[in-house]
Order: structure tokens, then C-alpha cells, then sequence
């Protein structure tokens, strides 16, 4: 039985759709079954990341709707034979999946793969809900901003029904000097979230040109930031890994 990790933020800039295009990239390297499933109706952009946006003819709504099965909507990327992408309707006027809908996909996926990455709209609007709604873990990211540490805890907040070990924190974006200026460390960023941190990912200048590419997958194999993404995919799977030092 498969897992339904939910990827989310409270704020749009953490680099959420990036994080889960290199942690389902690295879980896919390693072996696992795995689906990214973009839940941000009318904004999807992980298709993009991925390389994918051409090949792209039907949307998670095909298959709630019964107008396509889970096989037929899923695209397989071409480099990585265990990655696959179901992405979101690309218009807002196509509704979103009754919670019920998407409870009985999630089924099916849970049955095909053996992870299932949840891309959510940022914020806690409607795709923020059905995103966690029927997930098994979630992810908040954020980075080391004020701003995005408090939308963080908000965040928390609204996931309460979650027990412990369900909830997990990713620093992304993360700059020493940022961190110096702000005169903050990590443990401030997970004392303001109130998650116990699953990873943290060094800001790489060259990832924004390469995911625009769709090239996430040919990320430098010494780049510090698909590093980290391997390392959480690694905690995702039971490993005990430490820390980069940054």
C-alpha cells in the first residue's frame, strides 16, 4: 500500500512545486513507484518542471469523473521510468473533485504506486483541502522568512486532525547569510512552525533554469539542492540520514 504525502505551503515563493519535483525525481531514482499529482487547478506549473507539458492530454478530473482511467491520465516521464505526472484541469472553470472523488482516486493510486507527492496551491484556500484532506503526511515548506514562518504555523494550524510523526517541516531557499542577518538557526524556524524538520535545501541559483526547462531530473548530481531532495526522499523511505552541513 502506497503513500499519500501531501505538499504544501502557506505562502507562494518557498519553492514547493521545485521541492516536489526533485524529492519525486530522487524517490523515482531510487526505485519507487511514484506518482506527483498537481492539485493546483488553473495554476499547474509541475508539468513544466518536468518536461512533460507537451505530452500532458487529461487532468485528475478525467479519472474522478470516470471519463478516463488512472492508467490512461498518468503520463510517464521519459527519463525516469518510475516517475509519473497526473496533473491538475488547466482552467479554474473546471470545478475541483468532490472530497469524495478524491478519496477513491487516492484509493486507486495507493493501490499503483508506492509514493503519491500531492503538489498544493500555496495558501489554505480549496486546493490546500483536498490536498490534505485524504492524505496520509504532509510536508509544510517554507524558508527562513518572518512572513513564511508565520504562514507556516498558520499552516500547522489548520492540520490538526494530523497526529504526530504525520506533520514534517522543509526549510528550502535557505541562505547562511540570511540566516546570519536575521539572526535566526533552525531551531528558531522549527520552534515558529512547531514541525519536527524533515530536511532543509540550500538555495542553488542554476535550479530555476533548469526546472523552466523541465530538466529537474538532469540537476547536477554534486548540486547541494537535489542533495538535500535526495536525503528527505531517503527520510521518507525509513532512513535515518543526518543533516547536510551547510
Amino acid at each position: 500500500m502506497g503513500q499519500v504525502i501531501a505538499v504544501v505551503s502557506g505562502k507562494g515563493g518557498t519553492g514547493k512545486t521545485s521541492l516536489t519535483a526533485l524529492v519525486g525525481a530522487a524517490l523515482a531514482a531510487s526505485g519507487k513507484r511514484t506518482l506527483l499529482l498537481d492539485c493546483d487547478v488553473g495554476l499547474r506549473d509541475l508539468d513544466l518542471a518536468l518536461g512533460l507539458s507537451d505530452r500532458v492530454l487529461m487532468d485528475f478530473s478525467d479519472v474522478v469523473a470516470a471519463r478516463a482511467t488512472l492508467e490512461e491520465a498518468v503520463v510517464r516521464h521519459a527519463a525516469l521510468e518510475s516517475l509519473y505526472l497526473l496533473t491538475a484541469p488547466v482552467t479554474t472553470e473546471a470545478s475541483l473533485a468532490a472530497p469524495d472523488g478524491m478519496r477513491e482516486l487516492l484509493a486507486q493510486v495507493r493501490e499503483a504506486f508506492d509514493f503519491c507527492l500531492i503538489d498544493a496551491g500555496a495558501g489554505l484556500g480549496e486546493s490546500f483541502r483536498l490536498a490534505t484532506a485524504n492524505a496520509d503526511r504532509v510536508i509544510v515548506v517554507s524558508t527562513t522568512e518572518p512572513a513564511c514562518l508565520r504562514d507556516a504555523q498558520r499552516t500547522v494550524m489548520e492540520l490538526h486532525d494530523f497526529p504526530a510523526g504525520k506533520l514534517h517541516l522543509v526549510v528550502n531557499r535557505l541562505r547562511r547569510r540570511l540566516l546570519k542577518s536575521l539572526r535566526a538557526n533552525l531551531d528558531d524556524a522549527m520552534d515558529a512552525a512547531g514541525l519536527p524538520l524533515l530536511g532543509v535545501v540550500p538555495e542553488d541559483d542554476d535550479l530555476p533554469a533548469l526546472l523552466g526547462k523541465g530538466q529537474a531530473h538532469r540537476f547536477g548530481y554534486y548540486s547541494p539542492a537535489r542533495r538535500a531532495c535526495r536525503n528527505i526522499a531517503r527520510r521518507l523511505c525509513g532512513e535515518k540520514v543526518p543533516l547536510m552541513k551547510l
